[in-house]
């Protein structure tokens, strides 16, 4: 059978804004895991009738119903109420979860007062699968009703996560026996739009396995997912469209499943057991941070200097002041001075530079606000890349791309690709 689910948020401060739903976020993760589609994500707040509503149209377009939220003590936690009320089941006091709640209350809040009004937690649908909860007060439950799957959980993340991983989970892996897998593919150098054009036919083709873009930061993340009874053959369905992406694309796929390019980058330098140092001006020590991180990084990052101004650009990096002079901070012989000094001062094998006009206004040479110089110094050659970052959204925009860009020139530089 297939199913396919429909989360529902409960909480008026979701729709403040008060809070963000990051449990809608690990919950489809999750359902994903399990084979299970997420076709719709509803917020509602602590209103009975909106809620019923909500409810109403759920159980019409999808099988299973999960409700995060609203199992709590006090007079807005309606959610049980009100799912009992729409599926015409009656709720039944269980003692042993009120004992279970009692003995929560002695043990973890150290005389804490527990009052009547707790006891509404242990009132749960008849009939239901109880989600016991050791990490907190509300338990959750599963029932079943005219074709519907109801489960519900806790709203408070640390609980919703242990709750769905050790009590809904089980249950639902009890359901099907299809599962997802996906491989993401971290691409840097083109758009999505562009990426969608290049590999549109094989993305409206596919329906088993599926390719889909998603928009990043300066870069774009393409997922191939399979559905299957197991690993091995979801992976020997997804193999062929992977390498086909690679293929098509060439060196801008700079890693399968990495989380970023600095992650790709240590990677890299770690199998070479090379170093490296940054130079930075405009990036402000971002470089650094990325690359720092991460775990391992101690292994292949020598030190860094943040050059902000002309003087320690002079200074600490031992960059001609006349070549400041002359060109100015932002050009392309101060940037290759910049990663010549800094591979020098710190002894790496490899030393990347930045220098640019992050904004908002461009600088007193006239070089617009967006303009980036990237020099690498590998010690037989000192290279410099110019980009244009004028798309730039803000000046934290430019920075992470201006960084993103050199982490790129490195990974380039290391695997002979062209610069």
């Amino acid at each position: 059978m297939h199913y396919n689910a429909e989360l529902i948020a409960v909480g008026t401060e979701l729709l403040l804004g008060n809070i963000a739903n990051t449990d809608a976020q690990m919950l489809s993760e999750g359902l994903s895991a399990l084979g299970i589609d997420v076709y719709y994500h509803t917020v509602v707040g602590d209103n009975p009738q909106r809620l019923r509503e909500a409810l109403e149209i759920a159980r019409k377009r999808a099988n299973i119903i999960i409700t995060t939220g609203g199992l709590g003590p006090t007079y807005d936690d309606l959610t049980k109420q009100t799912i009992c009320e729409t599926f015409g089941l009656p709720l039944e006091f269980h003692e042993d979860i009120w004992q279970e709640i009692v003995s929560y209350f002695q043990r973890r809040m150290k005389g804490g007062q527990i009052t009547e009004n707790n006891r509404q937690q242990a009132m749960l649908p008849a009939g239901c699968t109880v989600f016991d909860n050791p990490v907190g007060t509300a338990p959750g439950c599963a029932f079943e009703k005219d074709g519907v799957r109801v489960l519900m959980l806790p709203g408070p993340p640390y609980e919703c996560r242990y709750m769905f991983t050790h009590r809904a989970v089980p249950y639902l892996r009890a359901l099907t026996h299809e599962k997802i897998f996906s491989h993401e593919l971290r691409i840097f150098g083109m758009g999505e739009s562009q990426v969608e054009a290049v590999l549109h036919e094989m993305m409206v083709k596919g329906a088993n396995p599926t390719l889909a873009p998603y928009a990043k930061t300066g870069e774009v993340l393409l997922r191939a997912t399979a559905k299957a009874p197991t690993q091995e053959e979801a992976e020997e369905m997804l193999r062929p469209m992977v390498e086909r992406v690679k293929a098509t694309l060439g060196d801008i796929v700079y890693g399968e499943d990495v989380a970023s390019l600095e992650e790709a980058v240590l990677a890299i330098l770690k199998e070479q057991g090379k170093t490296v140092s940054f130079a930075e001006s405009c990036t402000g020590g971002l470089l650094a941070k990325r690359l720092t991180d991460l775990p391992g990084a101690s292994q292949v990052f020598r030190g860094g200097v943040v050059s902000y101004t002309n003087a320690v650009k002079a200074a600490a990096l031992g960059v001609d002041e006349a070549l400041l002079a002359e060109y100015g901070a932002v050009s392309e012989p101060v940037a290759k001075a910049m990663a010549e000094g800094c591979r020098r001062l710190c002894g790496s094998d490899l030393a990347v530079s930045v220098t640019g006009v992050a904004g908002p206004d461009g600088d007193d040479r006239g070089n617009p606000v967006g303009t980036v110089f990237l020099g690498l110094s590998t010690g037989a050659e000192t290279i410099c890349r110019q980009v244009d970052l004028s798309r730039g959204r803000s000046r934290g925009h430019i920075r992470h791309i201006a960084a993103s860009h050199a982490f790129d020139l490195l990974r380039r530089a290391l695997l002979d690709l062209p610069l």
